[in-house]
């Protein structure tokens, strides 16, 4: 793992001294419900791609069949906003994405651990390179860059904003470990990883005594919990800010038919997968049969950006 705690802290006070809060006619209006915070933004910020971290999680043996796909898709468009967080070295994507393409020495295992040692390195990540939001997403996510521009605009990244959507219906329970012993129930919502999440800058500054260097990993190990959760029990249970709802992430732990061609370009990330012992994709008749293109990615990109040189000319869709 990365030993990025002491530049990551000097970054995070310096960081502190700079952060002030809007005049109160800009702050967002919010109420809450049983399920979670709806916000209801009248607030612009002229924000663009460049002002967001966006940090992708994978495993090396994923770098073929899903991570090439992100780079021919997406990324290509936005290579100087996205991070890869990875497990190997990989000289072939140090060549497509020079510093870019960041080796965490995690485990490339799929436990809680692993998991969290990748989540603490891209948050040191964010941390030091001064951006306005941090977004997370797995490899298995296409990311509508402009879409999510547009949404994050809308927000303050100065104030506690913790946007995305859970995968349960409820607020997850859990126990929190106090020491000698002791043990504590809690429960709050997460934003599933598996649909992307982002964190704005005010926010993850003032999570940085839980989540900074090595601090993420102890957190984690105290609710013994993945990392997706982990950051909503630091945001949620720690610092008591509610989770922002969006349904325009997606995940493949839903049922992706039901997004419309029509909404395709509305949402911010989708994904693809298994669901209920079916395949999960984005229904698109497009540019590429299912055979060619089994996620749709390639079909949404040129849906998306048709101008894409690899996508068939005049396709009707």
């Amino acid at each position: 793992m990365l030993h990025l705690e002491d530049k990551s802290l000097r970054l995070v006070n310096a960081d502190l001294l700079q952060v002030h809060l809007p005049a109160k006619d800009t702050r967002v209006r919010t109420h809450t419900n049983s399920r979670s915070t709806i916000a209801t933004p009248h607030f612009s910020e002229d924000i663009s791609a460049d002002d967001i971290f966006i940090a992708v999680k994978t495993t090396k043996k994923f770098h073929q069949s899903r991570l090439n796909l992100l780079l021919d898709t997406w990324i290509s468009r936005n290579m100087q906003q996205t991070y890869i967080f990875t497990d190997g070295e990989d000289e072939e994507l140090k060549k497509k994405t020079g510093s870019h393409a960041v080796n965490t020495n995690c485990s490339a295992a799929h436990s809680r651990q692993a998991l969290s040692c990748k989540m603490a390195v891209e948050y040191d990540k964010f941390i030091e390179s001064g951006k306005k939001w941090f977004c997370h997403v797995d490899d298995d996510n296409y990311v509508n860059v402009r879409t999510l521009v547009k949404h994050l605009s809308q927000y303050p990244h100065t104030q506690d904003l913790y946007i995305g959507k859970p995968s349960l219906d409820r607020p997850i329970e859990a126990t929190e470990r106090l020491g000698d012993n002791k043990m504590k129930p809690v429960n709050f919502w997460f934003a599933t990883g598996g649909a992307g999440f982002c964190v704005s800058r005010g926010l993850a500054l003032k999570m940085s005594p839980w989540a900074s260097g090595g601090h993420f990993m102890n957190t984690a190990e105290k609710i013994r919990l993945p990392d997706d959760c982990t950051i909503g029990y630091i945001v949620e249970s720690v610092l008591g800010v509610p989770l922002t709802r969006s349904n325009l992430f997606h995940s493949h732990l839903e049922n992706l038919q039901q997004v419309s061609r029509s909404e395709i370009h509305k949402q911010i990330t989708l994904s693809y997968g298994m669901f209920e012992n079916k395949s999960n994709i984005i229904n698109l008749k497009g540019a590429f049969s299912v055979e060619e293109d089994p996620s749709r990615f390639k079909s949404v990109h040129c849906l998306l950006y048709p101008d894409t040189p690899w996508c068939p000319p005049q396709v009707a869709f």
